[in-house]
């Protein structure tokens, strides 16, 4: 292989890649000089001249002229009066010699040795720069074709037919993907396995629902509307915190759009995830208020140092604070950071009895527990299912349902001696 055929090959190798001239050159001349220091053991005393639109390769040693008996003989750069004169017969002591090396010069193996490098440096390098394109997009959305689907993740290509995956915990589980679906997703985060860039992609992270906000509603994009904090159960529901730098916009509206206009087009995204959109304040209760709509709230007790909250609503408003599977409450207290416990009003706290009162029958640890989220009275305890007193606490069920029975059997007694 001479060296037009291997620096064509390589160059065109390396546009089909594209990789930018000066780079290409810059790999060309490291691949050759790495071939001159295997072979000399220094490449100081080497030039390297390269033209890659014609192929042309030229390789020139350069050495010191030094008499036969000199001392300095042996050194890389120093050539001896006799071997040059039988390069040149006029050439005087103290003269300099360029050489030209040619490429066969260094042996078949080594030829196809460097044809290998530059190919593997090219692929490295392709690796490196799609690694760093994806690396600077984390957080943004883009989009992909989807190649194959499979039980764990799902194979998209991008414009450029490289591989972004989206796993099985960064689908929205409504999602149903088919072969030449075309697919939105936001990079979730890029790694290095084996080698090779992998490049991660979520439907569900808060991000996700950011960058759409972002995309649909201008003043957002425009930073008039910021976003506070977003919390999602994924294809279900959703509750994003807006706040207004300007009096004259209302966040929520500005979002939800006219008759739903902007909101709409990113709920068919997230395959119909009810979003509520809500307006970010510094005072705490009215904010946990809005976190928690649709329910109206009769009112609460904060306690700031445990980070809980409890809220007593009317009978007909426990069901819409909770939600369906719990969704709402789950996501009201991510929202304000703080653990949401829902408590039924009672009217007739007359009629209630401390749970002091039952420490015959109850153990001290067990009413310390119930006292811990708030329930002081045989009523309050009775105000709250079973299933929510199990999530709320650590009794076992078998205590709480001993516990229950003990507080109905004392109410019922008492309604029998009024």
């Amino acid at each position: 292989m001479n060296s037009s055929v291997l620096i064509e090959s390589f160059a065109e190798f390396a546009k089909f890649k594209n990789i930018d001239r000066p780079t290409m050159m810059r790999i060309l001349e490291d691949v050759f000089r790495t071939m001159i220091r295997k072979k000399w053991g220094t490449d100081e005393n080497f030039d390297i001249i390269l033209n890659v639109e014609k192929g042309d390769l030229e390789i020139w040693r350069n050495r010191e002229i030094v008499d036969d008996n000199s001392e300095d003989i042996w050194d890389y750069d120093k050539i001896s009066l006799t071997e040059a004169r039988k390069i040149e017969p006029d050439f005087e002591v103290g003269e300099e010699v360029s050489e030209e090396i040619q490429l066969e010069d260094f042996g078949r193996r080594a030829v196809l040795t460097a044809r290998q490098t530059l190919i593997q440096r090219i692929k490295d390098m392709e690796k490196e720069l799609l690694f760093q394109k994806y690396k600077d997009q984390v957080g943004e959305i883009i989009s992909g074709e989807v190649y194959q689907v499979w039980n764990r993740e799902v194979l998209l290509l991008d414009q450029e037919e490289n591989e972004l995956l989206i796993p099985k915990g960064e689908q929205i589980p409504k999602d149903r993907y088919r072969k030449g679906d075309v697919v939105r997703a936001v990079v979730q985060r890029v790694e290095i396995v084996n080698g090779n860039p992998k490049i991660i992609l979520s439907r569900t992270s808060p991000t996700f629902l950011e960058r759409l906000f972002e995309n649909e509603v201008p003043e957002i994009f425009d930073g008039l509307i910021a976003i506070k904090k977003i919390v999602r159960e994924p294809g279900e529901r959703a509750k994003v915190a807006v706040e207004s730098f300007d009096d004259r916009i209302d966040p929520v509206g500005a979002c939800v759009g006219m008759k739903g206009s902007r909101i709409h087009s990113i709920v068919r995204e997230l395959e119909n995830e009810n979003i509520d959109v809500i307006n970010y304040t510094d005072n705490l209760e009215l904010y946990i208020q809005r976190a928690l709509s649709p329910a109206k709230i009769s009112s609460m007790k904060v306690d700031e140092e445990t980070g809980r909250v409890s809220v007593f609503l009317k009978p007909d408003q426990v069901s819409l604070a909770i939600g369906k599977g719990g969704q709402n409450i789950k996501l009201a207290s991510k929202l304000v950071d703080m653990e949401i416990d829902v408590f039924r009003e009672s009217e007739s706290y007359e009629e209630d009895i401390s749970l002091e009162e039952f420490t015959d029958e109850i153990e001290d640890w067990v009413i310390a527990e119930l006292r811990r989220i708030g329930l002081d009275t045989a009523k309050s305890v009775l105000a709250v299912s079973k299933e929510d007193l199990l999530r709320r606490t650590e009794l076992e069920e078998e205590t709480i349902e001993d516990v229950l029975s003990v507080l109905r059997e004392e109410l019922e007694e008492e309604e029998d001696n009024q």
